[in-house]
């Protein structure tokens, strides 16, 4: 795929979509980070249903820590993986507290040191919370990123490199919530709805399907 027809995939992309965004519901860059802490081998509905509740009592580190971890466990319980996610976001609460004021950082090396934070995790952080053209590969940007013919890599860490090298600069600030959308509702893992892909004519897959 050259860099013609990859212009043309996101200038459709963004006509749709001019301003996509997560479907995490989140109020600040704090609330934004335990969404995403949270959301980790879960829906975002199941992480909304949990945050909506969560956040109306503590939406702050020093107040997430006050609820303490049985307390926290409570409100995201129905979660995957709620007792690790638990641990994660009390302890990077208290890192949260004692050295960024409480504040969210905005730098890969701060938000990385962070526990339940990975580079995922801090690439949706830059870009949704700080407008930073970073692109997060979740399993449905690696999919639609191979699939379609983007940027192939074997490794989520393999595709970021790609995207990052071969989107044009004006699409790269909302590459990654387009690809991500794009790759839940219309370029599904199981079955993608080729008939109603507005790129389909520009993608390279060879198993395109017809109803």
């Amino acid at each position: 795929m050259n860099r013609q027809v990859r212009t043309r995939i996101f200038s459709r992309l963004q006509k749709a979509d001019p301003e996509p965004t997560t479907e995490l519901g989140y109020a600040t860059p704090f609330e934004l980070l335990i969404a995403v802490i949270l959301s980790a081998q879960a829906t975002d509905v199941s992480v909304n249903q949990a945050t909506k509740k969560l956040y109306k009592v503590a939406n702050t580190p020093k107040k997430i820590i006050q609820l303490r971890l049985t307390g926290l466990k409570k409100y995201i319980k129905t979660i995957g993986l709620y007792n690790t996610k638990a641990k994660n976001i009390i302890a990077t609460c208290k890192i949260l507290l004692k050295a960024h004021d409480g504040q969210v950082p905005d730098n890969r090396k701060d938000l990385e040191a962070l526990p339940g934070v990975g580079r995922k995790t801090a690439n949706v952080i830059l870009n949704t919370a700080f407008g930073q053209p970073t692109i997060a590969v979740d399993t449905h940007i690696f999919r639609v990123s191979n699939r379609t013919g983007l940027a192939t890599g074997k490794t989520p860490l393999e595709v970021e490199k790609r995207l990052l090298r071969l989107v044009p600069e004006e699409f790269r600030q909302h590459c990654h919530h387009w690809l991500i959308l794009h790759g839940r509702y219309v370029c599904k893992a199981r079955k993608p709805e080729c008939p109603d892909c507005l790129i389909a004519d520009l993608c390279e897959y060879k198993q395109k399907t017809t109803s």
